[in-house]
């Protein structure tokens, strides 16, 4: 049996935001997906229980990619997260849909969902759910909004600026007010290690945080017990950092990263990183390192990073 695209909806008594919760549009980060199915069923269960539990407005939960999901693969053909460009979107929109295949298929039915979603919405929040190849630190992908840093912050995990100038075609770059038509803010959140059991109890805490942040539910009405895991393993991290390098891997080249490298990890400039088609590749600079890929899907070898002295 194929796997639903929508995870589960709830819908507050109240009206208010739209948040769309997205997991596995990597199919071998199943972390995002049942996190969400977790969060849909505490709010079901605190209805039953509260009949006048307060919540405003509508959480969503979709899954990214079916078929890489089933298949437990990061992608089918291409990678769909870096599929949300204008150029793709506008093609694949225009596409019969019974043409397309493996991620333009996937794209596809996930705009026909949020656009119907969007009809009557006043506001759209997005949370897009990931795990990474690497362990060693949590953080938060925000847009340059001072609105998505906000968000960003109140999940309680590193804030990671400028990710859009190092990546390519995200649903971070498809998620704004001029794509969508209404007001219109997303953030990404990295729970941890893909299998790590706590990578789940981390993205519910997230998108618990997200829905009070945003105005669905209020302080305290809802017991967030996995919250103190975000503040625990995100002790000793930067608060925000910026993206000072990224290392893009072309096709047909060969990879390979160095043994033993944890997100947020210092590294020195001239340091020996990995090998790309037997050549070492150092760091360009001292900084921090994240998202070193110890998978053999990914377009992105590594990233650098330099924390924010201090924020405006």
């Amino acid at each position: 049996m194929a796997l639903p695209r929508i995870i589960g909806r709830f819908n507050g008594s109240e009206p208010g935001p739209l948040l769309i919760a997205i997991g596995g549009i990597h199919g071998n980060e199943f972390a995002g997906v049942r996190a969400i199915e977790t969060v849909i069923h505490l709010l079901e269960r605190e209805q039953q229980v509260r009949s006048h539990f307060p919540f405003k407005g509508t959480i969503l939960g979709l899954r990214g990619n079916l078929q890489a999901l089933e298949l437990g693969k990061r992608f089918i053909a291409k990678d769909l997260n870096r599929q949300w460009g204008k150029d793709n979107v506008a093609r694949v929109k225009c596409s019969d849909p019974s043409l397309l295949e493996a991620e333009d298929a996937e794209l596809f039915q996930l705009l026909e969902v949020i656009e119907q979603e969007l009809l009557g919405a006043k506001a759209l929040f997005v949370i897009d759910l990931h795990t990474t190849s690497a362990g060693g630190g949590i953080f938060t992908v925000a847009t340059d909004d001072p609105e998505s840093i906000r968000i960003g912050i109140g999940l309680h995990a590193p804030v990671i600026k400028g990710m859009l100038r190092g990546l390519e075609g995200t649903s971070l770059h498809y998620f704004t007010q001029k794509n969508t038509g209404v007001p219109t803010t997303g953030v990404s959140f990295e729970s941890g290690q893909h299998d790590d059991p706590l990578s789940v109890n981390r993205a519910i805490a997230a998108v618990l945080n997200n829905l009070q942040i945003i105005g669905c539910i209020q302080e305290g009405s809802l017991e967030n017990r996995f919250d103190e895991l975000l503040r625990r393993y995100s002790s000793g991290l930067p608060k925000v950092a910026d993206l000072v390098q990224v290392h893009r891997i072309h096709p047909g080249e060969s990879f390979a990263m160095t043994p033993g490298y944890q997100n947020f990890q210092p590294v020195l400039k001239g340091e020996l990183l990995a090998f790309s088609n037997g050549k070492p590749v150092v760091a360009p600079t001292d900084g921090l390192i994240l998202m070193p890929l110890y998978q053999s899907q990914g377009s992105d070898g590594f990233f650098i990073i330099k924390p924010v002295e201090k924020e405006e």
